[in-house]
Order: structure tokens, then C-alpha cells, then sequence
């Protein structure tokens, strides 16, 4: 029993194309197939997996307000000895 369901989970899967525009591809996770899936998570398409820095160019994690620690001020800081 639990074999049939897996099956037909399996199948309705294979069935959903691609969200991305003009992709026929199947669907493989979050709505984009393998390809775009994987450059969802690179954060290269127009919506990233995560808030990004607001500096243009940057496509760090946000960590304060709406900039990513390096342009926060909380980056790596360099030890003066």
C-alpha cells in the first residue's frame, strides 16, 4: 500500500513543468526544475532564496536592517597588532 502511494506521488511530481519562463522541464522542487532550482539556491534569479544586501552587487544574506554584515560595519574585522 504505502508502494502505491509513493508511486503515484512520484508520478503527479513528473506531471508539473517548470515554473521559470518558457522552461518545460520537470518539476523538481520549489516550483523550478533542476536547473533553476539550482540557480535559485546560487541566488541568480530575479527572486532569491534569501533577503539579500541592498548594496548593489552584493547578493550576501541580510544581517542588519536591510545590508549584509561586510557593508553593516560587523564584517570581518582585521585583527591590529
Amino acid at each position: 500500500m504505502a508502494d502505491e502511494q509513493q508511486v503515484e506521488s512520484t508520478a503527479a511530481k513528473t506531471n508539473k513543468k517548470c515554473s521559470a519562463d518558457k522552461c518545460k522541464r520537470p518539476y523538481r522542487a520549489k516550483g523550478y526544475c533542476k536547473v533553476h532550482y539550482t540557480k535559485w539556491r546560487h541566488g541568480e534569479l530575479p527572486k532569491p532564496r534569501y533577503k539579500i544586501c541592498t548594496k548593489e552587487g552584493c547578493k550576501k544574506p541580510r544581517a542588519l536592517g536591510s545590508l549584509c554584515k561586510e557593508h553593516s560595519g560587523g564584517g570581518a574585522e582585521t585583527a591590529a597588532s
